[in-house]
Formats: C-alpha cells, sequence, structure tokens
C-alpha cells in the first residue's frame, strides 16, 4: 500500500503543507511562495526529496540520527512492541521492560553515579523537569530558598516555558513573557564574538569567573544549580577556550550548586565519548538526555540523575510526569540504537577516524577568504564568517545576513548545513566516512565560494564600523 500523498507533486505537497502546517522557527509567510523542501527518504547519512536531489545531511536531522538513516532494525523493534505493548504509563506504582530494560542500560552506560532515569518525551521536556527536580530537592534538603538557576547567555536549552528560560536566547525571551522567575544568565565562552582584547586564555577565566561572580551577588544560599552544555550546540557550536572548563569546575566543586549537564546534543557519541562531560572531565549532578538517545527514530528524552538526589527525592512524592514518560515503543527504540551503537563501535569510529579527518579537512576552511576561524570537537563543528579575519570584525548588514545567504548556497547544492547568526554548523551522523566528509568540504567550500561571491556583489563584504 503506497504511502499516504507519496503521489502527489511536489508542488501540491508544499501547497497543503503551507496551508495547514506550523513550522518550528519559522516565518510561516514565505513558505506560501517559496514552499517546504519536502524530505522523503534517507540512507546513511543521504536524504532524498520529493524531485530526487540527493542531500548529504550535515546535520543528522536536528543533531540527532547518529546511527544515520534506514537502519531497519529499529523499525522492526518498533513493530514488534507495538504489537506486544504499544503504550502503558509508568504512573502510579507500574512499569514495563522497555522502561526497566533501557533505565539500567543508561545507569551502565552514564558517569559516576548517575544512577537514575526521570523519563520526558523530548530534552526540552526534560529541562523542565530539572528546574522541577533541584527546586523540591532543595526544598527537601530545608532549603527552600535555593531556587534560582543560572545558565548561559546563547545557550539553548529548549522551547517550553521552562527549557526557553533556561536557555539564553534573547528572540525566544521577547515571544511569550520570558524567562519564567529566579533563571539567571551569565556570558557564553565566544571569544571570537566577543572576547576584545583578550587572549582566548584569558577570556576564558573572565567569562567562568562570571559563575562565582553572581553566586556571590545572589547568595549561594539562593543558588539550586547551573546548567550548561559542555560545548554549545544551538547557540553556534561554541567551543570554548581550555582555560574555561577548569575554572568553572573548580567553583562547582566548591560551593554547594548542582551542576546540570545538557548533553541532549553532546550526549552518545557526538564528542567521540559517550557524553561530552567525559571529554571535560565533569561529574554532573544531573544530565539531559534526548536526540542521540534514540537516534531520532523515536521522540524520547530523561534525567539522569544522581543517587544523592535520587535518594532524596524518593523520599516524597515527585508530583510530575508525563503520559509518555519512558514510552515502551520509544524505550525498545532507544535500546536498539544503544546496542547498535555498542556492537559497531560507533563511538570509537568517531573518536579514532570521522573525528580526526574531519577536524584536518574542517580547518582546511580557514583559508576561504569568508571563513575567521573553524572550531571543531568531535563530529560537531562551526566556521565564523567574517568580513575582516584579522580583526574578527562582524558585518556591517543585520546579523545573519552572510549566514543565511552561505545556508541558501548550501541547500542549493544538495549540503544541509545550518547558520546560526553569520555561524555555520555541521554535527552530521556518527557514522559518516571520509569519502563523505570529503564530499561534504567539497560541497561546502563551493558554497563558501558561491556566498563570498554573492555578497561581493551586492556590498555586503564590509566590516561593522
Amino acid at each position: 500500500m503506497p504511502h499516504i500523498l507519496n503521489h502527489l507533486p511536489t508542488e501540491e505537497l508544499q501547497a497543503l503543507d503551507a496551508a495547514h502546517h506550523l513550522h518550528p522557527f519559522t516565518a510561516q509567510g514565505g513558505l506560501t511562495t517559496k514552499g517546504a523542501r519536502v524530505i522523503k527518504s534517507g540512507e546513511g547519512v543521504w536524504l532524498t526529496d520529493s524531485e530526487g536531489h540527493r542531500i548529504l545531511d550535515a546535520m543528522a536531522g536536528l543533531w540527532c540520527v547518529n546511527i544515520g538513516y534506514g537502519r531497519n532494525e529499529l523499525a522492526d523493534v518498533a513493530a514488534r512492541q507495538m504489537k506486544e505493548l504499544p503504550y502503558y504509563n509508568t504512573f502510579f506504582q507500574t512499569t514495563h521492560v522497555p522502561a526497566i530494560a533501557l533505565s539500567a542500560k543508561l545507569a551502565e552506560l552514564a558517569p559516576g553515579d548517575l544512577n537514575h532515569v526521570f523519563f520526558a518525551g523530548s530534552g526540552s521536556e526534560a529541562n523542565d523537569t530539572n528546574i522541577r527536580a533541584v527546586r523540591h530537592y532543595w526544598s527537601m534538603m530545608g532549603k527552600p530558598e535555593k531556587q534560582v538557576i543560572i545558565s548561559r547567555r546563547n545557550a539553548y536549552h529548549g522551547s517550553t516555558l521552562g527549557g526557553a528560560s533556561l536557555g539564553g536566547m534573547i528572540p525566544m525571551h521577547e515571544q511569550g513573557g520570558l524567562p519564567i522567575p529566579n533563571i539567571h544568565h551569565i556570558g557564553q565562552p565566544n571569544w571570537w564574538a566577543e572576547g576584545g582584547e583578550m587572549t582566548p586564555e584569558e577570556f576564558g577565566l573572565a567569562r567562568a569567573r562570571e559563575l562565582e561572580e553572581a553566586v556571590d551577588e545572589m547568595g549561594e544560599d539562593k543558588v539550586a544549580a547551573f546548567i550548561a552544555e559542555p560545548f554549545q550546540g544551538a547557540g553556534g557550536v561554541i567551543i570554548p577556550p581550555d582555560s574555561y572548563w577548569p575554572v568553572l569546575k573548580r567553583i562547582l566543586d566548591e560551593r554547594d550548586i548542582l551542576f546540570i549537564a545538557d548533553e541532549v546534543i553532546c550526549g552518545f557519541g557526538r564528542t567521540g565519548n559517550w557524553f561530552g562531560s567525559q571529554a571535560l572531565g565533569l561529574q554532573p549532578d544531573i544530565m539531559t538526555i534526548a536526540k542521540g538517545l534514540s537516534s531520532g527514530y523515536q521522540p524520547i528524552g530523561g534525567s539522569l540523575v544522581s543517587s544523592k538526589i535520587a535518594n532524596v527525592l524518593a523520599e516524597d512524592e515527585f508530583n510530575h510526569g508525563y503520559t509518555y514518560s519512558g514510552h515502551p515503543v520509544a524505550s525498545a527504540v532507544a535500546l536498539e540504537n544503544l546496542r547498535i551503537m555498542e556492537e559497531e563501535r560507533i563511538v570509537d569510529h568517531v573518536r579514532d577516524v570521522a573525528a580526526p579527518y574531519m577536524r584536518e579537512k574542517w580547518e582546511s576552511l580557514t583559508e576561504h577568504p569568508l571563513v575567521g576561524e573553524a572550531k571543531i570537537v568531535g563530529l560537531m563543528g562551526s566556521i565564523a564568517l567574517t568580513p575582516e579575519k584579522a580583526s574578527r570584525a562582524a558585518f556591517a548588514a543585520a546579523p545573519g545576513t552572510a549566514g543565511f545567504i552561505t545556508r541558501e548556497r548550501c541547500f542549493a547544492n544538495n549540503l544541509i548545513m545550518r547558520h546560526v547568526a553569520d555561524r555555520m554548523i555541521i554535527a552530521p551522523p556518527l557514522v559518516i566516512t571520509p569519502d563523505e566528509i570529503d564530499v561534504l568540504v567539497a560541497r561546502a567550500w563551493k558554497s563558501l565560494d558561491e556566498a563570498h561571491q554573492r555578497l561581493k556583489d551586492e556590498g555586503l563584504m564590509v566590516a561593522k564600523g
């Protein structure tokens, strides 16, 4: 039986989409004239659209399709689980085998004493859980005033009210009356854009010490937790100076403050480790997980919680949960995804093969006249676009103008590479091969050439005064 609507031509699909489908993070009106790109199938790192174009997905969907597209094993597991138990909840002292097995597997993989998991449907939901959990924990510890959670400007921690509040993205805060109370933001470790005359090492130290200054200003008795991605993803793949995390680690070790590591992007192999925290020698109290947990094949997320916190929360009813917490089909698919990752040694492939080769090729992009810096860790990387390399200048045009032009050229060249303002970012499936990395970089270079030419033609290669 053919899939519904698959027989329709692209223009009709685009018209139906524009008429009825509200897209995330999209100016909807533009789709009426331009039309969305209709993706129909995927295999490995490749997508095929409704016009038959073969596209290299250098973003792994939304940072999530870690084992690549087209793994029939995951479809088979989902079908078996749907036939056996398509759904049951984990409320009211009830459980089921997929949630039990996945909980145990995650406790085995997670570092330190992160031996417990509270399931959610996404990373956004999991970060909402984290807000509730840390505040309830401190209340049960006799410190109900410890309510403030410190995050970073330009961080992304989801799109729910809680997640978007934890994140530090101003455009999100401008819609919907955000952030919610008791969320405080400090500076991000983006030396390229914000380091001024400081060396990267000096800047890293200064940005790390902002945490200490914020705690001192508000009072340690008011601060519940600090949340951060090991490496900022949606903020533009911001890889901090080497001086940054050691100071933050010292501050967190010395203070009575919980550390939440948002591993939604960094987790499950992206950095060449199972978790990004391991790449930096960090030991979180709570770890937010999603995306690569199921390689995007099913919506699932969660909060990995230390025994210290879980034992306290267990003393009282935690009045929180989601209908789909630990969904049996999502849990079964996540388990199969983790089995494939272990048996095929995909994390080893990233660490030993793909990441070293990608680093060599990616960093060569700094030779392009439009590129100021190229940063990469594991298989997540970014390049900063600039009209003037020596001074790390921003464009005189509105932020994101050059990035959008470059992204459009990437799409035209059948390469999915995102832009965050005037940074271009990648996070391809972890199974990418050296030959496919060559294609990715060649298409990136071609797109940069075309964007550079257009920027020159339109008089946009001008530094901000």
